[in-house]
């Protein structure tokens, strides 16, 4: 009995570790981190807290701005594309723009050291089309992983209602793929804002089963129109996406490397290595949320992205002083070729009016950039 007694008290705190983690974890760093957001604007060329604009939570939206965000997307899907027709003839759309740049680029901008100012400027580059292109006042929203964790179909992103960004797809007979069981879904979206949107591009690597047409060329650039289809489960999202998962990222990470190459773990199936990064986009799942390449075709791809930011952007901010103005990691996805470095540019062709250098987005405040993250 003693023995019993002995085990159960040395047990308490680690039950108090995993069963006691507050909601509110990460938005507590936030706030403690506020003098960090301040020594930036301070030292900002560009950015004052006068034109500083606040990204805020899907969930915290109003009905009202969640409207004005969708129909602002739906307006860049009616736009014409500004790409070469006979390059990429699946390019229709302005929308269809973003997705052809994130296609051509994949193999230089996921696990390299360009992987988060990339998708940093390319997500605001979003933001920006959805304002000049069509009167879009609002910012970038985002998609708060851990708050909606045990049950991602039942939040207001993926409820299906007028106000999400549309619902699971059908239930249709499916099967597993390498990351995660087959989920609740599977088939078309035929609810919310996007429940008739036509996905053109791709596939270049489905990860679904049944897979989708095959694209008419070989490198998914022709047109291919199908129906927008979604597998969204929480087997990913219970495992991974939890605030302690999160909380865990930011202060377990003590460099740049650790940082990026954690959130970006691609895990497999029941692995132990998911990152947050690949634990979205896998929960979303379907065509083409789940393609490694065409994942932005997919509504939800940009606030799950707008939360890779916002992680990203909270870490920075717990050492501001030494996580802000650095690189780290290669130039190709497989390995190869040199070390990244801040001189390197960010070209993100039509979509975006400048070419920087990385060392011009690494932070919010300055640069192209005056925006910060609402708790």
């Amino acid at each position: 009995m003693a023995r019993l007694l002995s085990f159960a008290l040395l047990a308490v705190p680690w039950l108090f570790l995993f069963s006691f983690v507050s909601a509110d974890a990460v938005n507590d760093l936030v706030t403690k981190a506020k003098t960090s957001l301040d020594a930036q604007l301070a030292k900002s060329k560009t950015c004052t807290k006068d034109k500083l604009q606040y990204r805020r939570e899907w969930g915290d939206l109003s009905a009202t701005d969640r409207k004005a965000y969708i129909a602002a997307m739906l307006c860049i899907m009616q736009k014409p594309s500004k790409l070469d027709k006979t390059r990429f003839p699946g390019a229709q759309s302005r929308y269809d723009d973003f997705v052809v740049v994130h296609m051509n680029q994949t193999m230089s901008i996921h696990g390299t050291g360009s992987f988060l100012t990339w998708h940093r400027y390319y997500t605001w580059a979003f933001e920006q089309v959805l304002r000049t292109e069509c009167g879009f006042n609002g910012t970038q929203p985002y998609w708060d992983w851990s708050k909606w964790s045990a049950d991602p179909e039942k939040s207001p992103i993926f409820d299906g209602s007028d106000t999400s960004l549309s619902g699971n797809g059908e239930k249709i007979q499916h099967n597993a793929n390498f990351i995660m069981p087959a989920g609740n879904g599977g088939g078309c979206v035929k609810t919310g804002p996007f429940k008739d949107m036509v996905v053109r591009l791709g596939p270049v690597s489905p990860a679904i089963d049944p897979p989708p047409p095959r694209n008419p060329r070989t490198d998914g650039y022709g047109s291919n129109p199908r129906c927008l289809r979604r597998d969204i489960s929480n087997y990913l999202s219970s495992r991974y996406l939890r605030t302690q998962d999160v909380l865990g990222l930011i202060q377990n990470s003590r460099d740049l490397a650790t940082f990026q190459n954690v959130m970006q773990g691609a895990g497999g199936f029941g692995g132990a290595a998911m990152g947050v990064h690949s634990a979205g986009h896998y929960t979303i799942a379907g065509d083409p949320g789940g393609d490694f390449y065409t994942s932005p075709n997919d509504p939800a791809f940009w606030v799950h992205h707008g939360e890779i930011d916002r992680v990203w952007t909270i870490w920075q901010w717990q050492d501001i002083n030494t996580r802000v103005n650095i690189v780290s990691g290669g130039t190709s996805m497989m390995g190869f070729g040199r070390q990244q470095s801040l001189d390197d540019p960010i070209d993100l062709g039509v979509v975006a009016d400048k070419v920087y250098k990385i060392r011009d987005l690494v932070s919010t405040v300055d640069g192209p950039f005056c925006y910060t993250y609402a708790t």
